[in-house]
């Protein structure tokens, strides 16, 4: 890998550092720059807009969360096991300090009305993880481990839901039994079906 490669990656690393615990749009060449101790020139060279620093912490982002949550969830066996695997593994992403939450539902509130790449982005990445959901549910409906009635777009709604809760009393309420609470809900759910 080349220096500049290696700086790039080291800029979006603190990037994503900054973005996850202040948020995207706290981002900026400047705040970058003294995180880096670098010029915001030095910064711009390598991204050449705001917009693409913040395209490339999202790119990053995705790579991570497929790397903590989506893959671990692929050595599980198929059906309600990787289904509980992959929601385990989102609750962990959720109370990950290394990225003060899911960085797709904190970004949601600061993107869910603004067109744009950036939106387009967060959007794809939450689908590609509902999609993943939906796929363990019908397959745990195929193997009856979930009813053949099962709804699997109102389960992952409800799954997601909880996921959302999770953030908000993990991240803003500071509550210390968020999880254990989500997983007695998620388990609740996945009894009814």
């Amino acid at each position: 890998m080349e220096k500049a490669d290696l700086t790039r990656a080291a800029i979006v690393h603190q990037a994503l550092d900054i973005a996850s615990h202040a948020g995207l749009e706290a981002l900026s060449m400047g705040t970058l720059a003294r995180a880096m101790k670098m010029s915001r020139s030095g910064i711009f060279a390598h991204f050449g807009s705001r917009l693409n620093l913040q395209l490339a912490v999202l790119q990053k982002y995705r790579c991570e969360f497929d790397k903590h949550v989506l893959q671990p969830s692929m050595h599980v066996r198929t059906g309600l096991s990787r289904l509980r695997s992959l929601f385990y593994y989102s609750v962990l992403a959720v109370r990950s300090r290394k990225f003060a939450g899911c960085l797709y539902l904190s970004c949601a509130a600061e993107y869910d009305n603004r067109p744009g790449p950036i939106r387009n982005e967060l959007v794809d990445g939450v689908l590609r993880w509902r999609r993943a959901m939906e796929l363990n549910v019908r397959q745990a409906i195929e193997l009856d481990q979930l009813q053949a009635d099962t709804d699997p777009e109102q389960l992952v709604f409800d799954m997601y839901a909880l996921i959302l809760a999770l953030q908000h009393d993990t991240c803003l309420l500071e509550k210390t039994d968020s999880i254990t609470r989500t997983k007695k809900a998620f388990e609740r759910i996945i009894e009814q079906h």
